[in-house]
């Protein structure tokens, strides 16, 4: 009998390819699509119901849709307002991929004694004794920075059929199949506030803009507009190039100066996650990542109780509070935080 294993279908290219490769693989595969909105409000661009059920059809798979919008409003929309409200910049797809679509997914399959998971991202696992979260081979579409904080248990029952391949492979199966999820094109905006965060934040109080050396230059339109290293949308005349350096919420205040403030030398991630359940060691050498499409850098990196410390090996701009902060050994995730706060 096949093993069965639970698909997270988004409707998109990759999650219907990942569909074809493992029956293609000799499992059972199940479809089911997580509903992130109120039936009533517009389809999340992240997951449409409509595309996913039409590509389970061509492929010839059953599927179903759970509801998971107060899921989803409670774990990844409101956390991310309440980080704005506090002139933190989260990312909001870091929690999203932990809280809810791997963990609710991991969640149904128990419901239905369905063993494996799986999804449309662009990462692998090695199994070797202890699990290894790799990135995927495609560097331009690698989604292994949103999974850093999956844990062994959840990696033993995972599976990431498209990781082995580059975004034009994925394509280029699902074309020759006459899928029409191949036709379709990606979501580049922020799923739950395509208008931006401050459009779902309209009574953030405006406040006033200092330069570095304290004296006041201007005035901001609310916090949640703006995030560090922005340069366009400040409002000032100088004959330099002004940047936001850091927010100030307490004073309800933007920081700017020139662009060289914003480089530092290290910062202190906390909320750490290790995909091996510890740390390699007390102090240890890797590469960095701060943000989804930051080359990774190398740095020293020591924990301190609850906070791991970095120190890059060259100075690295715009580090952002609120922002995940993912190590590698190579192709090798080993874990990451969120960060707290840069150093000098």
């Amino acid at each position: 009998m096949a093993e069965k294993v639970l698909l997270g279908m988004s409707g998109g290219v990759d999650s219907t390819v990942a569909a074809f490769l493992l029956r293609e693989q000799g499992y059972e595969v199940h479809g089911l699509t997580l509903w992130l909105w109120s039936p009533k409000e517009r389809e999340n661009p992240c997951c449409s119901i409509d595309a996913a059920a039409l590509a389970a059809k061509e492929l010839g798979i059953p599927h179903e849709t759970v509801q998971a919008q107060e899921d989803f409003l409670r774990l990844v929309v409101e956390p991310t307002l309440a980080a704005y409200k506090r002139g933190i910049t989260p990312n909001p797809c870091t929690f999203c991929n932990r809280e809810v679509r791997f963990a609710l997914l991991v969640r149904e399959a128990e419901k239905r004694g369905i063993e494996y998971v799986a999804t449309g991202h662009h990462a692998r696992i090695e199994r070797n004794g202890r699990i290894r979260l790799l990135r995927g081979r495609d560097p331009g579409k690698d989604q292994s920075y949103f999974l850093y904080s999956l844990t062994q248990e959840e990696l033993s029952r995972a599976i990431f059929p498209v990781g082995e391949y580059t975004k034009a492979e994925i394509r280029s199966i699902a074309e020759r199949l006459g899928l029409t999820a191949a036709k379709l094109r990606e979501s580049q905006d922020l799923c739950f506030a395509p208008e931006g965060i401050a459009a779902l934040l309209p009574d953030a109080p405006p406040g006033p803009i200092y330069d570095l050396s304290g004296k006041k230059v201007g005035e901001h339109k609310g916090l949640p507009y703006y995030t560090v290293g922005q340069r366009h949308g400040l409002g000032l005349s100088s004959s330099t190039p002004l940047y936001v350096i850091d927010i100030d919420p307490a004073r309800n205040a933007l920081i700017v100066g020139p662009e060289s403030a914003l480089y530092s030398w290290g910062l202190v991630a906390r909320e750490l996650s290790w995909i091996g359940g510890a740390p390699p060691g007390e102090s240890f050498s890797a590469e960095v990542q701060i943000r989804y499409r930051s080359p990774p850098i190398p740095a020293e990196v020591e924990i301190k109780g609850k906070e791991a410390h970095v120190r890059f090996s060259q100075p690295v701009r715009a580090i952002t509070p609120g922002q995940a902060a993912v190590f590698y050994w190579g192709e090798e995730v080993l874990g990451g935080g969120v960060i707290a706060r840069r150093l000098p």
